[in-house]
This record gives C-alpha cells, structure tokens and sequence, in this order.
C-alpha cells in the first residue's frame, strides 16, 4: 500500500490525462476541469455503504465545466496505485467527457446508465 499523492501531484497527473484527450472534447466547456480538495456524498449515500462522487459535470448560465473530486478519489481509491489511480482518474474524466459531449448532442444515454447504476445501490 502506498500513501495516497498531495492534491497538487493528483492535479499533474489529472492535467497528463486532459492532453490526451482530442481538444475537440473541449468544444463549450468554457470553466474547464476544476480539481476540488473536498469529497462529496451522493444525497441518497447511505453510513452502511457510501456512495462518493468522484466527479460531475455541470452546466450553468455560466457555462459548462467538469469538477473532480480529490477526498473522493482519496477516500474511494486510498490503496490504488499511481498507475491504478491514473487510470482512474482518465476513466472518471472520460465519463464526464461523455456526459459533456452527449449534452451538446441532446442525448442521455449516459445519464441513463447512472439512473440504472444508483437504481441497484438503493436496491442493495
């Protein structure tokens, strides 16, 4: 088990994993990737079994922006390796990406496939 990496170096490699994804991804997302220090529970997260986000997508009047959350990934993936961990984090910054672009489309198929998701963990 390693200690989990300060948030200044989980911003490094969050910032590695942006350059890899095509700048038309980027297209209207005019407040970027936002790394937050804190976590964040799901409202229906329960003590029994938490339900962390570890990042959303946001429109707003003001614009169009990913959040990350590092006391999630710190809370969730605390025994992951720097590898594990990256790839973690390219896979949570992928899935906001879709959410992002499907919302440019008008689509929501992945906002579907997480109703499903959180429609098993009330079921558990």
């Amino acid at each position: 088990m390693t200690d989990f990496p300060e948030i200044e170096e989980v911003h490094i490699i969050l910032d590695e994993v942006a350059e890899e994804i095509p700048k038309e991804f980027f297209n209207k997302l005019n407040e970027g990737i936002i790394l937050l220090p804190r976590y964040k529970l799901h409202p229906e997260s329960r003590p029994s079994n938490k339900l962390y986000i570890l990042g959303e997508y946001r429109k707003s009047i003001t614009g169009r922006k990913i959040v990350i959350y590092y006391g999630s990934f710190k809370k969730v993936h605390a025994n992951k390796s720097m590898l594990q961990l990256r790839k973690k984090l390219k896979d949570t910054l992928l899935h906001e990406f879709t959410h992002h672009l499907e919302s440019l489309a008008g689509e929501k198929g992945l906002e579907i496939k997480d109703r499903e998701k959180l429609e098993r963990y009330r079921d558990e």
